[in-house]
């Protein structure tokens, strides 16, 4: 644990949530080169999915879309897929300023948890997503590859922003007299 009086923990709030913006993007480039679902399995995909069996949304709300340059995007799932990033930056932005072990190889464990716990064990278990020994191996490696860029882009946004901000190192280190 850090030291109390170092934490910044309302900068930590506002960078989680520039970092969820910046590393929900990163996530949804990572999905072009490799997608993290069949076509058929994408015709819903998991935030669609989500919205239909947990909140009783209809199907024509879940996939609604919204038309850009002549392509149909699905701002229903868009909406789901940021408030997850921006969600889970915030957390691991305000866990770092008391537990700097979150950080390990710059983010990419707590990303490897979030894989797993996820789409290893909740999605499947609620009936989102097949049981992972159903799931094609491109779609693990899309999505076990995805989250380690994804959590390394958000520490790669909170180290700098935090440090810009504050002026000062992480909390776990101490700050040299000027």
């Amino acid at each position: 644990m850090t030291d109390p009086a170092r934490r910044r923990v309302g900068v930590a709030v506002l960078v989680g949530l520039i970092a969820g913006i910046f590393s929900g993007i990163i996530k949804f480039g990572w999905e072009v080169p490799f997608p993290p679902r069949t076509p058929e399995r994408n015709s819903t995909n998991p935030p669609q999915a989500l919205l239909e069996q947990i909140f009783g949304m209809s199907p024509e709300t879940s996939h609604a879309t919204y038309s850009y340059l002549g392509n149909d995007l699905p701002y229903m799932s868009f909406i789901i897929h940021f408030a997850f990033a921006i969600s889970f930056a915030i957390l691991y932005c305000v866990v770092a300023e008391y537990w700097p072990k979150i950080k390990l190889w710059q983010g990419a464990a707590f990303g490897i948890v979030l894989y797993i716990l996820f789409h290893v064990i909740v999605m499947p278990a609620m009936g989102i997503v097949p049981a992972p020994w159903n799931q094609p191996f491109g779609e693990h490696f899309s999505e076990f590859f995805g989250h380690i860029i994804w959590l390394w882009s958000i520490e790669l946004v909170r180290r700098d922003l935090r440090n810009r901000i504050t002026g000062e190192p992480d909390a776990e280190y101490p700050v040299e007299a000027r």
